[in-house]
C-alpha cells in the first residue's frame, strides 16, 4: 500500500487516487413501470437461505471460532472487558434460564434502560436465545427527561416482567417514577430499590433443560425485540422485530458487504442499541459474520468524541459507522493528529453515515485524509432504512463524488415508487419488514398499502433517470412537505439539509417554515461552540449569543449566498431566527438520537414563527443591507 507524506494534496490528486478494493454486491435491477406512474424496482435473483433463528448464528460461530473475541466494552481506563463467542453462549444459557424462572414472555418482556455495555448485550442475547422479547429504550427517557412521560408510556404499553439498568443509583428516580413496585428490577451495581436483583445473581443461575427447550421452540415468527420509533413524525411506537425479519435482513447485509464473508468485521461503534441502526444493523452484522464489536463509550459530542478518539487510537476498524456530526469532528481531529488518522484508515473498507445528510466539506475532507494517509480513496456511502425494515433496505456501494446517494434496494426486497403530487413516495415489501406495531392494530393497518407494501413516508428520486442502477436520492419526508400560499411545493427534508450544510458548521439544525405563507423561513439552532469562536467569546453564558452582531452578520452572509443559488420560491429561504434555547426532548422537539421533530418545533415555538413573518425582533432577513 502506498504511503503518502503527511501533507495536504490537491483535489485532482484525490480524485485520481485509486479506490480501496473490497468485494461488494453487483446488483442487476428489474424495473416495472405501470401506466399510472407507479414504478417497481427489485434486484434479479433470490436472497438465498435464511437462518431460522438468530441464536443459530451465535452457536455457529461458537462452534467454529469459540475463542474469538465477540464483544468488548471499556467502562474504565484500565482496558477492555472481553467476551468470546463460546462465553456468549454460556452466558445466554445462564441468563436465559434466569429470565425463564422470572416468567418473562411477550406479554411481560425484558426492558433495558441503560446504554450499550456487556451486561446490556448479554441480557439482550439471552432474551433472544430463550425466545423472550426485550426492549432497549433511550437513556434520555430516564436521564434527560424531567417528567419521564415517554418512559411511563413504554412501561404501560409493554408491561415488563423485568427492568434492567446498569447503575441503580443513576436510574433511581426514573425507576421510582415509572416502574410499578411489583415489577422486578435488576442492576449491575448500586442497588437502591428494596428487593433489587443483581446482574451477577442472574448470571449465576444454573441452566436446566428448560433453556434448551426454549431455544428450540423459537421460530422465524418468534418476537426477538421491540424497538421504539424515534417519533420524528409522531408518537413513538413499539415496532415488532421477529427472528425471521432480522435473519433475512442480515442476509441482505452479507450479500451487500460481500467482503465480510472473507474477513470478519472489526467494528468500533457507539450507536445506541435502542435504535435500529446500532441495535440491529451493527449489532447483528457483527454476530452474523463472526466479527468483533468494540463498544465505543463515546458519542458525537465534544466530550464524547474525546473518548471515541482514545478508542480509535487502539482499534483500527474494518467497517465504520457514524452520523455526519461525528464524521465532521473526526475530520477536524485527523488534521491535528496524523497518527490517529493513519491508524483509522489502515484497514477500513467503508465509511457509512446515516441519520442526516453529510456536508460536502466533510465528505471532501475525509477523502483527502484517506489519500494523504494511504494513497487510496475509501468508499463513503449511505443507504435508506427504517425501524420497520430492520433496518437495511437500500444501500449505495458505487463511488460518488458527492454525498447523498442512498443506492438501490437489497436483494429480496421490492421497492415501490408511488406517484404523490410531483414526488415518488417510497414503499417496501419483503421478508425484513415488520409484521406491525405491538398492541396497535390500527397503526399497523395504516402503515401498509393495499399491496402489502410498508410506506416509508419518504420521497425518492432517481440519481440518473436514464440509468436506475445509479441509485436514488432522498427527496424529502412526504409527511413534512408543504405548499406555499402560491401552491408551490416545498421539499422540507432536502431543503433543511441543504440549508444546514450551506451554513458550514454554524448551524446544528433547522425547522423550515412556510405552510400557507408567501415565502420560506427557518428557525435555526446555531452551533454554540462555532458561534463563540466567531464572537471571540470564552464565557459559557449563551443567553445573548444569538444577538451578537458578529454572529448575526455571519449568518446573514451565509443566508444571502444561499439565496443566490436558489432556483425559485421552493428553495429560497427569506428569513431566519436564531434560537437561543436547544430543542426540548420532553416537548418532543428532538428525538433521543438528536434529530429534529419539525412539527413539534414549529408548534411549540409558534410565537417565533409568527414573529418571523411579521419582522419581529431577532429576524435576519436576506434583504438586509
Amino acid at each position: 500500500m502506498q504511503k503518502v507524506a503527511n501533507r495536504t494534496i490537491t483535489v485532482d490528486a484525490v480524485r485520481s487516487a485509486p479506490l480501496r478494493q473490497a468485494r461488494w454486491w453487483q446488483p442487476e435491477l428489474v424495473i416495472d413501470r405501470r401506466e399510472d406512474g407507479t414504478i417497481y424496482v427489485r434486484q434479479k435473483g433470490e436472497l438465498g437461505e435464511v437462518p431460522r433463528r438468530i441464536s443459530d448464528q451465535l452457536l455457529h460461530w461458537a462452534g467454529k471460532t469459540p475463542d474469538a473475541l465477540y464483544l468488548a466494552d471499556r467502562n474504565t481506563e484500565s482496558g477492555w472487558r472481553e467476551l468470546t463467542y463460546a462465553g456468549a453462549v454460556e452466558s445466554c444459557r445462564h441468563l436465559g434460564q434466569a429470565l425463564i424462572d422470572l416468567k418473562l414472555s411477550p406479554e411481560h418482556p425484558l426492558l433495558i434502560l441503560s446504554r450499550n455495555d456487556l451486561e446490556h448485550a448479554r441480557l439482550a442475547l439471552a432474551s433472544i436465545y430463550a425466545g423472550i422479547p426485550y426492549a432497549a429504550v433511550s437513556e434520555a427517557y430516564s436521564l434527560v427527561s424531567t417528567d419521564y412521560a415517554k418512559l411511563k408510556d413504554i412501561v404501560e404499553l409493554l408491561q415488563p416482567g423485568l427492568v434492567f439498568a446498569a447503575d441503580g443509583a443513576k436510574f433511581a428516580e426514573a425507576i421510582k417514577s415509572a416502574v410499578p413496585a411489583d415489577v422486578p428490577v435488576a442492576v449491575a451495581r448500586n442497588p437502591r430499590r428494596p428487593g433489587t436483583l443483581l446482574f451477577e445473581e442472574l448470571a449465576a443461575t444454573q441452566p436446566t433443560a428448560a433453556i434448551d427447550a426454549a431455544r428450540e421452540a423459537v421460530t422465524p415468527d418468534t418476537i426477538s425485540k421491540f424497538l421504539f420509533t424515534s417519533g420524528s413524525t409522531g408518537s413513538p411506537k413499539a415496532v415488532i422485530n421477529t427472528n425471521g425479519m432480522i435473519c433475512a435482513n442480515q442476509m441482505m447485509v452479507r450479500d451487500c458487504y460481500a467482503f465480510m464473508e472473507e474477513e470478519p468485521p472489526i467494528v468500533l461503534d457507539w450507536a445506541p442499541w435502542n435504535h435500529t441502526a446500532g441495535g440491529n444493523k451493527v449489532f447483528f452484522m457483527v454476530l452474523f459474520n463472526g466479527g468483533t464489536l468494540y463498544i465505543d463509550d463515546g458519542n458525537p459530542t465534544p466530550d464524547g468524541m474525546k473518548r471515541t478518539v482514545r478508542n480509535l487510537k487502539e482499534i483500527a476498524p474494518s467497517w465504520y459507522f457514524n452520523v455526519p456530526r461525528g464524521y465532521e469532528e473526526l475530520a477536524r481531529v485527523f488534521d491535528e493528529d496524523t497518527a490517529l488518522r493513519d491508524n483509522f484508515f489502515s484497514r477500513v473498507k467503508m465509511l457509512m453515515y446515516a441519520g442526516a445528510g453529510m456536508a460536502q466539506h466533510t465528505w471532501d475532507d475525509l477523502q483527502r485524509q484517506a489519500v494523504e494517509s494511504t494513497g487510496e480513496r475509501v468508499l463513503i456511502a449511505s443507504g435508506l432504512g427504517a425501524t420497520e425494515t430492520a433496518p437495511f433496505a437500500l444501500m449505495c456501494t458505487i463511488e460518488a463524488e458527492r454525498a447523498g446517494n442512498i443506492g438501490v434496494p437489497s436483494k429480496g426486497l421490492e421497492l415501490k415508487l408511488a406517484p404523490l403530487d410531483d414526488k415518488l413516495e417510497a414503499r417496501l415489501r419483503g421478508p425484513n419488514i415488520t409484521p406491525g406495531y405491538w398492541k396497535h392494530s390500527e397503526l399497523t393497518t395504516a402503515a401498509f398499502d393495499e399491496e402489502g407494501f410498508y410506506n416509508l413516508g419518504d420521497a425518492l428520486k432517481f440519481a440518473d433517470p436514464d440509468n436506475p442502477s445509479k441509485g436514488f436520492y432522498f427527496d424529502g419526508r412526504t409527511a413534512e412537505n408543504f405548499k406555499l400560499r402560491t401552491g408551490t411545493w416545498v421539499s422540507v427534508g432536502r431543503l433543511r439539509a441543504q440549508l444546514v450544510d450551506h451554513f458550514g458548521g454554524l448551524a446544528r439544525d433547522a425547522a423550515i417554515t412556510g405552510l400557507d405563507r408567501d415565502y420560506i423561513g427557518a428557525l435555526v439552532f446555531p452551533d454554540l461552540a462555532a458561534c463563540r469562536k466567531i464572537a471571540a467569546i470564552t464565557s459559557d453564558d449563551d443567553s445573548t449569543l444569538c444577538l451578537n452582531p458578529l454572529i448575526r452578520r455571519a449568518f446573514l452572509e451565509k443566508l444571502k449566498s444561499f439565496a443566490r443559488q436558489s432556483t425559485g420560491s421552493s428553495t429560497l429561504v427569506r428569513r431566519i431566527i436564531l434560537l437561543d434555547t436547544p430543542p426540548d426532548i420532553d416537548k418532543g422537539e428532538v428525538t433521543d438520537k438528536g434529530s429534529i421533530n419539525q412539527r413539534a418545533v414549529l408548534s411549540n415555538r409558534y410565537d417565533l414563527v409568527e414573529s418571523l413573518y411579521k419582522g419581529g425582533n431577532g429576524v435576519i432577513d436576506v434583504k438586509e443591507a
